[in-house]
């Protein structure tokens, strides 16, 4: 009974007495979003870019999620005699440099097995920089190799293992050092000293239950690719015959010995002087395709760093935001705002100071630009590939690298820093879980979690399904005008000739995207600039051609019964679709590809018909449509970005440029290169459509 009463509520007579049922209330709702998009349209488009400035505000303190870290809970057992020893190798090898050409790789390996430690040597080759679109989804070993490779360009990797004395052999932690044996420097034989320190005390300790791994990367072909080609052969080892053979000097040949599964691995490097008086650490956390190590990892690296060791931690900041006058004004307005909220009410916590407001805006850029290129920002970058948690340590000293009186110091407290850490990792029973993966950094104490930072996304992409479906109805009633049946049209599968058309110019940009593959196949053609200008004059022709041919152009879709707002919804409906999908894979690409998608989808509209109007909001309308289209152009959006971030366009050549960029994505496998051109490029064709529609 209590159903029927609740069905007869929802029933409405009408005057023959036949029922008419009411749409539910989330209908209702939709409905009415629907009848007033171009309103929500505006709300929600404006709340997304307000979310996205108050992400530095809402930031929360790091804290560590693990108990069982617990970092600084032990007292360091590093002696000077560990420093005396990292000092003695950096001296042996200055002079070892300045009687002998190469080979500092026997000196090292001599050092690490006068610590008990089990040494081999490790060849590889240089890596091509080949395009192959199959890449994209295989796995992080598909590398391609340059033939004909003289002895001298093999690379020589170092590693020494040390057996832990409680463990059983199935877990490790990685200490990496990238090192130039050919134009090393002394700041690079510095980050020597301090992992040979440490490694001369972890030879001797008892409370070890994880191997250590010591590997000492030749980067004279880039401290990527030497790590990457010992994770490849660690984890899938190849048993083919190889021209190594017949150059291997150092014995590298059958002798690759492992360990247990990488728990973590830390890259140290000390890099020039710091401008300061005091050191610098500088943490680099970005991985592939916006990929981020477990935020606890970065959590005890600041703290030892910051309260045991003593040192100015920072992350990566776009510089040229520090001295921004408009976000200077947007800081001071929510320090006023949080100022009124605290005097309304002391418990709420609104707002920062401009000057920290500032700071964190410029490091959460540097993130969001970082993640979203999809390119490590060192060689920790390769172990995330094999899901190990792994950070680069970049130390900057404060003094110069010949004073001895510093360095032994320098030695002491760097090898803490990691040997609290090392200690920390080996507390672990398990892979590194409780803490987040997926954040930004808006300075090295302070995060902002996916729950918070996906509200400015989801802003900025609610009012795109709205629009759509408004646009299909005002389709649908246009046609009605012409063919006086409103049942019929609003049944119909009209939107299946924009569909076509829209699905035209999506496999369009897939054949784009393939292109490079078949340019580098021609030969002769190795300059960035000729590519591109090969790249952009064979895509226009493909446009052409596209265009000529019936029923597929948007451009002849007046002769197949379909308006220009229908295509613009599927194009808003496509549009929609590749972003979410894209927030998956890479949330920083998918923001900065809703920043500026979303605004040229939701105001491209037919041109003609405001310039025969003339009426000042047409005409604006107009304007700001053609601008946007013209900023969402991949290349010019690209030199605007380089501005941006400081880097500057004097001089800048934008077709070779923008080449060297996107052959940078697809050797990194960035997903942003398939956003690129296989969402963005199309939608944006799809809005230069909709603008010059024959309407």
């Amino acid at each position: 009974m209590a159903a029927d009463n609740r069905y007869e509520e929802e029933e409405v007579r009408t005057d023959d007495g036949s029922p008419i049922t009411k749409p539910r209330p989330i209908v209702r709702l939709g409905i009415f979003l629907v009848a007033h998009s171009p309103v929500f349209s505006v709300v929600f488009s404006a709340a997304g870019v307000l979310a996205l400035l108050l992400l530095p505000l809402l930031a929360k303190n790091t804290y560590i999620s693990e108990n069982a870290l617990m970092p600084g809970s032990a007292r360091s057992m590093l002696s000077n005699r560990d420093a005396s020893d990292g000092s003695k190798l950096v001296k042996d090898i200055k002079n070892f440099r300045l009687n002998h050409e190469g080979q500092v790789q026997r000196l090292i390996g001599k050092y690490m097995s006068e610590m008990v430690a089990e040494v081999y040597y490790q060849k590889f080759q240089p890596e091509g920089n080949q395009f192959h679109p199959l890449h994209f989804f295989s796995g992080p070993a598909s590398y391609t190799l340059l033939r004909n490779v003289s002895c001298a360009s093999y690379g020589v990797n170092v590693v020494g293992i040390i057996r832990a004395p409680r463990g059983d052999g199935k877990e490790s932690i990685v200490l990496v050092t990238p090192y130039d044996f050919i134009n090393g420097g002394d700041y690079e034989d510095l980050s020597l000293g301090v992992v040979s320190s440490l490694f001369s005390l972890l030879s001797r300790v008892t409370w070890l239950s994880k191997d250590i791994i010591w590997l000492v990367a030749d980067s004279r072909y880039g401290d990527y690719r030497p790590v990457a080609a010992w994770l490849a052969e660690y984890h899938t080892p190849s048993f083919k015959v190889s021209d190594q053979l017949k150059c291997d000097e150092l014995n590298t040949a059958d002798n690759f010995r492992r360990a247990g599964t990488v728990a973590a691995a830390l890259v140290l490097k000390v890099d020039g002087r710091s401008e300061r008086f005091e050191d610098i650490l500088s943490i680099y956390a970005d991985a592939s395709n916006g990929q981020m190590p477990n935020l606890d990892l970065i959590n005890v690296v600041n703290y030892l760093a910051v309260h045991r060791q003593g040192f100015h931690v920072k992350v990566e900041k776009v510089v040229s935001l520090l001295s921004s006058s408009w976000l200077k004004i947007v800081g001071e307005i929510f320090e006023a705002v949080g100022k009124v909220a605290h005097t309304l009410n002391p418990d709420w916590k609104f707002g920062i100071p401009a000057a920290e407001y500032i700071e964190g805006s410029a490091t959460l850029a540097s993130s969001l630009y970082s993640q979203a290129f999809g390119i490590p920002t060192g060689p920790h970058g390769a172990f995330r590939d094999y899901q190990v948690d792994a950070i680069t340590l970049k130390i900057s000293p404060g003094f110069p690298p010949d004073s001895k009186a510093r360095q032994h110091d320098f030695f002491l407290r760097g090898s803490q820093l990691l040997e609290g850490t090392i200690r920390s990792v080996n507390n672990l029973l398990e892979k590194f879980h409780q803490s987040f993966f997926l954040y930004l950094l808006t300075s090295p104490s302070k995060f902002i979690s996916v729950g918070v930072y996906m509200i400015a996304f989801a802003l900025l992409v609610a009012s795109l399904p709205m629009v759509a479906a408004s646009l299909y109805v005002d389709g649908c009633k246009a046609l009605t005008k012409s063919t006086h049946n409103s049942a019929e049209n609003f049944k119909s599968w009209k939107w299946l000739d924009a569909a076509k058309q829209v699905f035209a110019l999506h496999l369009l940009g897939f054949i784009v995207t393939l292109l490079p593959y078949f340019i580098c196949q021609v030969p002769g053609q190795h300059s960035p600039r000729n590519r591109s200008i090969m790249w952009g004059t064979t895509s226009s022709l493909l446009l052409v051609t596209f265009v000529t041919i019936p029923g597929c152009s948007p451009f002849s879709s007046r002769l197949h019964g379909t308006n220009w707002a229908i295509l613009k919804s599927v194009t808003i409906s496509a549009a929609f679709i590749g972003l979410c999908l894209m927030s998956i894979i890479n949330f920083a690409t998918a923001e900065i590809g809703a920043l500026l998608l979303v605004p040229t989808c939701l105001l491209a509209q037919p041109i003609k018909p405001a310039l025969r109007s003339r009426r000042v909001k047409s005409l604006l309308g107009a304007f700001c449509s053609m601008v946007l289209v013209t900023i969402g152009f991949p290349v010019i959006f690209f030199a605007i970005t380089k501005g941006l971030v400081g880097e500057g366009l004097v001089g800048l050549s934008l077709g070779g440029e923008f080449w060297t960029w996107l052959e940078s994505l697809w050797a990194w496998k960035s997903a942003t290169y398939l956003y690129i051109g296989m969402v963005h490029l199309p939608c944006w064709l799809l809005c230069v459509c909709i603008l010059f529609h024959p309407s």
